[in-house]
């Protein structure tokens, strides 16, 4: 082998992260830069005239005039998107055309509320979904305990079907007006948070689990755990060493589409709750068809999904430092 071929070997077993952190950079800023083409487009796909739809057809010809160059709507469609992205990447995402805030501004007040919330959904739903999946393939192992195993299966994939917005309802019925042991909606304080988070984290976290249980199975039955049996390792760490990381890495392949999803969900569960986030004012500028400001909620909730498929590929890589060097 020649001493070309060992220094270019050499130098991808150095660095194979830095080339997969580097991919996935790359494939970020591409889906971010299409996200941007798409919301822009958005507006401009509206049948006949957005800024007439937001402000009604009784609304004076001037002021709807005065309103479209105001928004930059009267230019080329050129000089509109290179505006656009101009903004977008600075922070300025344009003008409302109802209250005529600045979208930026109204998203600074709801984004808190909306990312504490996806937050706090998003951990439950890990910390609830990877131990339980991984339980219930341990101990459901070889056909062992099979009365908890149909238990399992049924409850998790009854869960797992059941959408956000029958589940908050049920929540809300039965524990906040029958049990009254939380608030309805609108709440404040660390119980608030209780109804809204179990709505959005009970689905994907039993998901996770089912997925959880049969990578679990599964990799009991490889050599790497007969080699740690034959060297009378504890369960526990046979379980957690060896068995837990090559079940994360499919495990959480899945989970950032999921998680996308949950991020989304919180569009309905917050108007089912009232809270006081992007959901609610997702749902207003609708109907008032304010596009400018459905177009920079539309923005911000693309860019946390991408954000968060891309956190779940860097933490596959870090489990599993093959993922990184194979893939291309």
């Amino acid at each position: 082998m020649s001493i070309a071929t060992h220094a270019g070997m050499g130098r991808f077993s150095t660095h194979p992260r830095m080339a997969f952190a580097a991919r996935r950079l790359r494939r970020f800023i591409l889906s971010l830069l299409a996200l941007v083409t798409a919301s822009f487009a958005m507006i401009q796909l509206v049948p006949g005239d957005p800024v007439r739809a937001a402000l009604g057809p009784s609304a004076p010809p001037d002021l709807v005039e005065q309103t479209r160059a105001a928004l930059g709507l009267d230019r080329p469609l050129a000089d509109q998107y290179l505006s656009y992205l101009r903004g977008v990447f600075s922070g300025d995402l344009g003008t409302s055309i109802m209250s005529r805030e600045p979208v930026s501004l109204v998203l600074e007040q709801r984004l808190p509320a909306t990312v504490g919330l996806a937050a706090a959904a998003l951990a439950l739903t890990l910390a609830v979904g990877i131990p339980l999946g991984m339980a219930a393939g341990v101990l459901g192992r070889d056909g062992r305990r099979p009365g908890s195993d149909f238990t399992f299966t049924v409850v998790t994939g009854l869960f797992s079907a059941l959408p956000e917005f029958l589940l908050a309802v049920g929540l809300v019925y039965g524990l906040a007006v029958s049990l009254q042991w939380f608030p309805v909606a609108g709440g404040t304080g660390p119980g608030a948070y209780v109804l809204p988070v179990l709505s959005l984290a009970v689905g994907p976290a039993t998901v996770i689990a089912r997925m959880m249980r049969i990578e679990t199975r599964r990799a009991l039955h490889e050599d790497y755990v007969r080699t740690a049996r034959s060297k009378r390792l504890r369960g526990r760490v046979i379980y957690l060493k060896h068995v837990l990381p090559n079940v994360l890495t499919s495990t959480l392949t899945v989970s950032g589409l999921l998680l996308g999803g949950l991020i989304a969900g919180t569009v309905v569960v917050e108007n089912v709750f009232a809270w006081p986030g992007i959901g609610g004012a997702i749902v207003t500028a609708i109907t008032s068809k304010d596009y400018a400001l459905v177009q920079g909620f539309v923005l911000v909730y693309g860019a946390a999904i991408l954000a968060v498929n891309l956190l779940v590929d860097v933490a596959i890589a870090a489990i599993d430092p093959r993922s990184s060097i194979l893939e291309r």
